[in-house]
């Protein structure tokens, strides 16, 4: 993977956050992630996907939210949440202005990252599109759609990735409200992978080649829409 850099984010005067920018010598967008309530940028999982969004020449920016920059378990209101998603947006625009930009999250920075982007805020114009890696759609045991309800009012393309034994959202409420959602919304569907995108033993895949299939997924994805721009330019 090519070498890290370290990019610091300012939320307010008085706030800021760190962040890691890796960007392939050919990167066609960049990916802006949040990670999920309970492991910050580092966790492995990030690490591994930035990887393999690098080999298929997606630059990524992943960053922490405050409470886990300052060592608190407990997260940021949602207000601290979303103005630290936008302004990781910002900060990617200022640092690849050059690049399109697809903001995504896992877990909690996914909903987050779309709570963010209802409505759609003007200045963050570079954003082509929304990318979740299992959307939280509510706690475990507790199946319900209100997490889903501010989904309406996001205007942007969204790619939703999610494993089929994912206890944080059923599958069974989830696709119909991507459907509800229209052309703005794709679902992808990773068989056996729970919330963190751990297979089964018994699966024909490995942890590993799935994250590389998110991976190409997102790639995918990204190059669909730019294509659909082409399209509407003329």
């Amino acid at each position: 993977m090519p070498d890290e850099l370290h990019v610091t984010i300012a939320i307010s005067d008085t706030s800021t956050v760190s962040s890691l920018f890796v960007r392939p010598e050919n990167a066609r967008c960049v990916v802006v992630l949040a990670h999920g309530a309970g492991a910050g940028m580092r966790h492995p999982f990030l690490g591994r996907l930035a990887a393999e969004l690098a080999a298929v020449d997606v630059a990524t920016l992943r960053y922490q939210f405050p409470y886990m920059e300052q060592r608190r378990r407990v997260p940021d209101p949602p207000a601290v949440l979303t103005s630290t998603v936008r302004a990781a947006i910002k900060k990617a625009i200022e640092i690849a202005p050059d690049l399109p930009i697809l903001a995504a999250g896992k877990s909690m920075g996914g909903r987050m990252t779309s709570q963010a982007a209802a409505p759609y805020p003007s200045e963050l114009k570079n954003v082509k599109g929304l990318v979740f890696f299992g959307f939280p759609l509510h706690p475990p045991g507790r199946p319900g759609t209100k997490r889903a309800e501010h989904l309406e009012r996001v205007t942007l393309p969204m790619l939703f990735l999610q494993g089929t034994r994912d206890q944080f959202a059923d599958l069974k409420l989830l696709r119909p409200i991507v459907a509800n959602l229209g052309a703005r919304a794709t679902l992808r569907v990773f068989e056996t992978a729970d919330h963190s995108f751990h297979l089964l033993k018994s699966s024909a895949k490995t942890d590993a080649e799935v994250i590389r299939e998110l991976a190409q997924s997102v790639r995918e994805w990204a190059d669909s829409l730019s294509h659909a721009a082409t399209s509407d330019n003329g």
